[in-house]
């Protein structure tokens, strides 16, 4: 199991969009604001780990390219985790499993 499309992770990034373990957020969003949360609280990417959803959104607004380069880097390593843990799940045989806590997640019932 691998990914197929090479622009997905770029080209939602560069409208403000993030994948996360909870759905889809956009954090040009203005809820998020004053959001000083990372863009996923469960992700250890560069971007999680040293920028705030807020930050980032200023960074959108301010037309600076730093937003679009801290997103794609988070989405992308998103994406590749992701991989990383269905290979996994199919290595273990626990597809369906994963599969399943991943819609549940994300709000959306099991297969």
């Amino acid at each position: 199991m691998d990914m197929f499309d090479c622009v997905l992770a770029t080209r939602v990034a560069r409208n403000g969009t993030v994948f996360t373990h909870d759905g889809r957020l956009v954090v040009r969003n203005a809820k998020y604001a004053e959001d000083f949360s990372p863009l996923d609280a469960d992700c250890d990417c560069y971007a999680c780990k040293n920028y705030t959803r807020a930050y980032i959104r200023h960074l959108f607004k301010a037309g600076e390219i730093l937003a679009l380069r801290l997103n794609s880097i988070h989405n992308i390593y998103f994406l590749t985790k992701m991989m990383e843990q269905m290979r996994e799940a199919i290595e273990n045989d626990a597809l369906l499993d994963w599969a399943n806590e991943f819609y549940a997640r994300h709000g959306r019932g099991n297969w």
